[in-house]
């Protein structure tokens, strides 16, 4: 199974550390980073899709931080 997840954070180092740290679980980077503004927080987040093939069958109740 191919397992995907959407990383996201505000624009600081925390974004960077969170990819870096599932970089080295062995995700891999899946397409482009993204950036825009959130109004909301009134703060730019980053965000970035990583892919991880792993054994097993999807499930809704997988939890990917895990994987």
């Amino acid at each position: 199974m191919r397992a995907y997840r959407f990383l996201t954070e505000q624009d600081t180092s925390a974004f960077c550390h969170k990819v870096t740290e599932a970089l080295a679980q062995g995700w891999q980077l899946y397409g482009d980073p993204s950036y825009a503004y959130d109004a909301t927080s009134a703060a730019m987040r980053c965000g970035q899709a990583v892919v991880k093939d792993v054994e097993g069958d999807y499930a809704p109740d997988i939890e990917l931080g895990d994987l």
